[in-house]
């Protein structure tokens, strides 16, 4: 029974043998850029917030990305997409001469 240190994760291990491939004069510049990454990626985010929250304060719309499964294809294509029918008429609108007539007197104004 293992009573030492935790293991690291399945990934940290991964990350660790494809270090120890590397020689060492490319295992820094891969560090350096790994952390540069995920700091831009926060500066990023923190950026987005913010503008958010000042386009908020000053009345303007905010462009909210749509989510992988919300929205349809003409949501995705803009002006390209097609123009909206008039709602079609259905049931007895629909039946025109066919339909049954009303009375001269309950006719609706």
């Amino acid at each position: 029974m293992f009573t030492g240190v935790p293991l690291a994760s399945g990934k940290s291990e991964i990350f660790e043998i494809v270090l120890q491939f590397m020689p060492d004069w490319v295992q820094i510049p891969v560090l350096v850029l790994i952390v540069l990454l995920v700091v831009g990626s926060w500066a990023f985010k923190l950026k987005r917030k913010i503008d958010r929250r000042r386009a908020r304060r000053q009345g303007q719309a905010v462009q909210v990305p749509v989510q992988h499964g919300q929205g349809r294809g003409a949501d995705y294509l803009g002006p390209y997409a097609p123009q909206q029918q008039p709602q079609q008429p259905s049931g007895a609108d629909f039946l025109g001469a066919y339909a049954p007539q009303q009375p001269q007197g309950n006719r609706p104004a």
